[in-house]
């Protein structure tokens, strides 16, 4: 998120890095708004609550149709292509960045989406409460007032996070979001994400966790139901498709910006992974906005 100085523009406080976004504070602009409709690659988390309406949004070449009462989350890293807005359509838009999040007084596990569904469906009372927070919270960002603590802010940003967090482990049973498996399965995706190009391999990967790799793949495939071994790959793919249509990249070398040595092998694994070969995905967008 680029900083914002100007109070007309409401797009984040000044101490603390959030946007919010809804049909009352609309961006303000025809050119921001034609902007905030290209492919980016997220710098913070993203979170959309459809009030009313339906919208198809898409993150990471995958398509999320929301209604009344879905919500959409999306982590940093992640590309997302914002879909038009309907004229129909009541929403709340959210982005905070790792340093606001670190400032809350807990941890949140649904932002590392252990379960691997990033749209949560509220029931009426929850969408209810929700609202109300990201209500208050829109009245007090772009208030006349801006002189708010910042306490006040996490103060509500903790509790819509700590709503959304129930919501996102309510039905799957049984699961202690607290519990040594799930914990250990967090840790596994951030070392992932964090050594993605090194390629570690699954007894590194169990070294660093002090799993045996039994227990690693046991806990694996517990939460995302693939092993440690095509997690990783099925990652390190996901991380191809976005760089080969969205960067200007080539495929060789992309090969080795991925940690391979071999071009030729990189393009058979990702044909055996994806289905496609790596050319189908060219030409690719731009994501500069420009």
């Amino acid at each position: 998120m680029q900083e914002q100085h100007k109070k007309d523009d409401g797009l984040q406080h000044d101490e603390l890095k959030i946007i919010i976004r809804s049909n009352d504070n609309p961006y303000p602009s025809a050119d921001i708004q034609i902007k905030q409709l290209q492919p980016r690659k997220l710098t913070s988390y993203f979170i959309v609550l459809i009030e009313s309406g339906s919208i198809t949004y898409n993150i990471d070449l995958q398509d999320f149709h929301l209604t009344d009462g879905h919500l959409l989350f999306a982590m940093p890293n992640q590309i997302l292509i914002p879909p038009e807005k309907k004229d129909d359509l009541k929403y709340f838009k959210l982005l905070f960045d790792e340093n606001t999040l670190a400032l809350l007084p807990q941890q949140f596990s649904f932002l590392v989406n252990p379960l691997n569904n990033q749209a949560i469906v509220l029931d009426s009372a929850a969408k209810e409460r929700v609202i109300k927070v990201l209500g208050i919270l829109n009245q007090i960002i772009h208030a006349d007032n801006y002189d708010i603590d910042t306490e006040v802010i996490l103060a509500y940003l903790n509790t819509l996070l700590s709503e959304l967090n129930s919501a996102y482990f309510r039905n799957k049973e049984p699961l202690n979001i607290l519990n040594v498996n799930l914990s250990k399965f967090i840790e596994f995706k951030l070392v992932v994400e964090t050594h993605l190009t090194e390629q570690p391999s699954i007894n590194e990967i169990a070294e660093k966790l002090a799993l045996s790799t039994n227990s690693l793949y046991r806990i694996v495939k517990e939460y995302s139901g693939s092993s440690p071994k095509d997690y990783f790959i099925n990652r390190l793919m996901a991380e191809a498709q976005r760089k080969l249509r969205y960067s200007n990249t080539s495929i060789k070398e992309l090969a080795y910006e991925l940690g391979f040595n071999d071009p030729d092998y990189f393009s058979r694994l990702f044909k055996k992974s994806t289905g496609k070969s790596a050319s189908d995905f060219l030409p690719r967008q731009d994501l500069s906005g420009k």
